[in-house]
């Protein structure tokens, strides 16, 4: 099997050779590995650093010439994927790329068609407390509104075969990615399964992006999709 990193990029300098690395050192065994990255017009080095990756046969880079957003970036990612599942990649330094064994295992072995890595069944570490509360309320809602426990819905690291993420028909731009996923996945009825994982936060002075205007989105697109026709 061949796993697809997702790896969505906006002004990320400071950390993406670092998270490219961590993520091509980790030994999946017999399971092939790429990056697909897209760099969402980054306005610092960040394009720079990625020419150094180009005649890379792991990594594939994309460019948008305009800033369109987190989900964007993961649909344009996903059309350049090649391989049999898929996992977002944050290219920041809050995940590590090293829980990718136990992510992939549920589908590798045929038990689950979705995988979440959960942070609060694992470790979480300098999440503020606004930010904690917010992914409360989320996987509650999702618990809620799908008749399906889930501990982390906000999670980055989902794990799908990419046949299946490709059939969900995406529309997302921004943070609503993941719960476009969530929805999509438990009203479809898919094998759903959590596994834990560390996570370390970084600040918003550090360059975390997401804002509480997000949370509200993503629960409205958590309701929207429930119920849509």
């Amino acid at each position: 099997m061949k796993l697809s990193v997702l790896m969505p990029v906006h002004n990320e300098e400071s950390t993406i050779d670092e998270i490219v690395a961590r993520v091509r050192a980790v030994d999946l065994g017999d399971v092939e590995k790429e990056i697909v990255v897209v760099d969402d017009a980054s306005t610092d080095c960040t394009p720079a650093r990625l020419e150094a990756y180009a005649a890379d046969p792991d990594v594939t880079v994309v460019t948008h010439p305009a800033n369109r957003g987190k989900g964007a970036a993961i649909r344009t990612a996903l059309a350049s994927a090649t391989g049999d599942m898929v996992i977002i990649q944050d290219a920041d330094l809050e995940y590590d790329p090293g829980d990718y064994p136990r992510l992939i295992a549920p589908v590798v072995e045929g038990r689950a068609d979705v995988v979440y890595g959960s942070r609060f069944s694992g470790s979480v570490e300098n999440m503020a407390f606004p930010h904690w509360l917010a992914n409360k309320i989320l996987a509650l809602t999702a618990t809620i509104l799908f008749f399906h426990r889930v501990t982390d819905e906000a999670t980055c690291y989902k794990v799908l075969r990419t046949d299946l993420l490709r059939s969900f028909g995406l529309s997302c731009e921004r943070f609503e990615f993941c719960p476009e996923v969530t929805a999509k996945t438990l009203r479809g009825g898919y094998r759903l399964v959590e596994v834990p994982i560390s996570y370390h936060a970084r600040t918003i002075e550090a360059g975390k992006k997401i804002r509480w205007t997000d949370g509200l989105e993503a629960v409205w697109t958590l309701v929207k999709f429930r119920f849509k026709r």
